[in-house]
């Protein structure tokens, strides 16, 4: 074919979809339209937002919850059922991501993204409705909240890909920028506002969610398009069963490995764990055997050979690690130690810890679009590196802070790690979405998001265990002899001593006010001094501000060195790496190339026939030569 009329790359499969009702790109009078682009951006960082905003808005208004309910989440066993209306959300968004990106794909990024937002206002009324007391209310929460996490993966899944397919390659930093920031910022937004809804009542935080849903739903079903490149493939069935068995059995083992077994603080050593973790890590090597047989994978296993996507995710993937579980540990050193020190009441710790961590959010807002502006001139790389740097930097000035500091120290920290986290985040996904082909963004925002939500689950299993193992190194001890010594029996101060540290942990993360919960009626055979000391604002932060920040120094120098390495990785990404400019450049060398090669036959084709000509010419008069010739 003359290079002239050369087809473009994938014309053969460039139906575009709105609405179910096909139509082609070139016959779309709105697809040159500056105004369409906005309404992506708009409409999928809502989605993000909200999906991002409930992961978090339960955490501040647990007490409140609970109370609503009827059940005191730390008596023994029902410890997971306060696990899991934490966790559940988050391993079922990590499981299923991956699932609804290859869905997108295969019919349509908007539709799945539009399912996400219907699905989650549904289940969002759902949680606020419930007839239920006691533990069957709150199972019920936790099948709801699952159910939830449904919708947020469809609306995590396909949010990116929409984006890459509405903005051009030089603007798709700042979007994808401006989408991320939204959702991580949403994590610290639900802790606000989960603190302000609770206390008004709890079927609020849920019911928050639904407005936004139903417009997200009716928006985006109206004004999305599908851009997208479709292609027609099979459901890898074996495949989604693998992956979903394996990675869901990990989790939970994580879920459970924090909580103490027989006379263990913790349960790493438990049967059910060890069978969980590694029963699940078997499965997930079944998986990657099964996804480089079957013909259409859900899990683009290739998509590693490219190295700005393998980079960036496995540096999203340390970067996760090392914030995930921090924002947990924070929480707990503002409403146990912090707040209560500064004459804060424990059940008003809750509202002003999310208020406290507000600078992380400034500086996510700050840093995160300016970075992704800049990335598309100059590249993911200095900034998303930079940023890892910085927020390393930014761990380590945590680790010199007192137990008890001065706020605007604290402030001042929090604020260069969300500046730190802002540059890497934004820079990091453009890079991960630039660098898949057009027919794969929606399986590869499904794998990137796998990875930072699967990092959200590990960081709050690494952080718990490695403060758990601080608080049990010394606490029981600590808190034995301080209870003695304000007349609390011995019997009665030995089985408080006791109980598991994550009892402990968990009372400062509701906002209780734990020796009041712990005693009970105890403390009313006490001296009405001594009582009163016990459940002030000084005796449990000070009991527990020693073997807390031995805790905190550990998870600090873990999260240190998770930066440094995603640092290292996302180095090693290259330099800009745009997937459509590399296949352009590509198919414009392979045309030029073809076509000084038929320059080069052409010019000896001819030089071919110039010299027979010649030497025919210098046949004439020869008699032999024409007789031969005539022959």
């Amino acid at each position: 074919m003359p290079s002239g009329s050369r087809q473009p790359r994938h014309a053969e499969t460039a139906p575009i979809h709105h609405n179910g009702h096909a139509k082609h790109a070139a016959a779309d009078p709105s697809a040159g339209r500056l105004g369409y682009k906005w309404i992506a951006l708009s409409n999928t960082t809502l989605g993000m937002l909200m999906a991002t905003v409930n992961a978090s808005i339960m955490l501040i208004a647990l007490p409140d919850i609970f109370r609503g309910i009827g059940v005191n989440p730390l008596q023994p066993g029902n410890t997971t059922l306060l696990l899991w209306l934490i966790m559940g959300y988050l391993v079922v968004t990590a499981v299923l991501v991956v699932s609804f990106g290859r869905l997108g794909d295969m019919f349509g990024r908007v539709r799945m993204f539009n399912l996400g937002f219907a699905l989650f206002a549904f289940f969002s009324v759902l949680l606020s409705v419930t007839w239920l007391h006691g533990t069957s209310a709150a199972w019920w929460l936790i099948g709801m909240r699952i159910m939830q996490g449904v919708g947020g993966a469809m609306l995590m899944a396909n949010s990116s890909a929409i984006l890459t397919d509405a903005f051009p390659s030089n603007q798709r930093g700042m979007a994808l920028g401006l989408n991320q920031v939204a959702g991580i910022a949403g994590s610290f937004i639900g802790l606000v506002l989960g603190g302000l809804l609770g206390p008004i009542n709890w079927r609020f935080v849920f019911l928050v969610s639904v407005p936004f849903g139903v417009i997200g739903a009716v928006w985006s079903y109206l004004k999305l398009q599908e851009r997208g490149i479709r292609r027609p493939a099979k459901l890898d069935w074996w495949g989604n069963v693998t992956f979903g068995a394996g990675l869901i059995a990990v989790l939970v083992g994580i879920t459970y490995g924090i909580q103490p077994y027989g006379g263990h603080t913790m349960g790493w050593t438990s049967p059910l764990v060890l069978s969980l973790i590694g029963g699940g890590l078997a499965v997930l090597a079944i998986f990657c055997v099964i996804e480089t047989r079957v013909a259409d994978p859900m899990f683009r296993l290739a998509l590693f050979k490219i190295r700005p996507f393998t980079a960036g995710n496995l540096a999203s993937l340390l970067a996760g690690l090392g914030r995930g579980g921090m924002m947990f540990i924070l929480i707990i050193w503002l409403q146990g130690i912090y707040l209560p020190i500064h004459g804060y009441s424990f059940e008003r710790t809750p509202l002003w810890a999310g208020i406290a961590m507000l600078p992380l959010t400034v500086g996510f807002l700050i840093a995160g679009p300016v970075s992704g502006y800049l990335s598309d001139r100059f590249g993911a790389r200095p900034f998303a590196t930079g940023g890892m740097v910085v927020a390393a930097a930014s761990f380590g000035l945590l680790e010199m802070l007192p137990v008890n500091f001065v706020y605007w120290e604290f402030a001042g920290i929090l604020l260069l790690n969300g500046i730190g986290m802002g540059l890497f985040a934004s820079p990091n996904r453009a890079g991960i979405m630039n660098s898949l082909p057009p027919e794969r963004r929606g399986v590869g925002a499904g794998m990137s998001a796998t990875f930072q939500n699967s990092a959200m689950v590990l960081s709050i299993g690494i952080f718990f265990t490695l403060i758990i193992l601080g608080l049990a190194s010394s606490l029981p001890a600590t808190l034995s002899h301080g209870l003695v010594a304000q007349g609390v029996p011995s019997a009665a101060a030995a089985k408080l001593a006791a109980l598991p540290p994550v009892s402990i942990m968990f009372a400062a993360l509701l906002g209780y006010n734990p020796i009041k919960m712990l005693l009970g009626s105890a403390l009313s055979k006490l001296p009405a001094s001594h009582a009163a000391y016990l459940t002030g604002h000084t005796f449990f932060p000070s009991l527990i501000s020693a073997p807390f920040h031995h805790g905190l120094d550990i998870a600090f120098d873990f999260a240190i060195i998770a930066c440094l390495i995603a640092a290292l990785a996302s180095l090693l990404r290259g330099r800009r790496y745009v997937h459509d400019e590399h296949d352009q450049a590509t198919d414009e060398e392979n045309s030029t190339a073809q076509d000084s090669t038929a320059h080069a036959v052409a010019v000896t084709s001819a030089g071919d026939d110039l010299e027979r000509i010649e030497g025919r010419i210098g046949r004439v008069g020869d008699p032999a030569s024409v007789g031969g010739d005539l022959a």
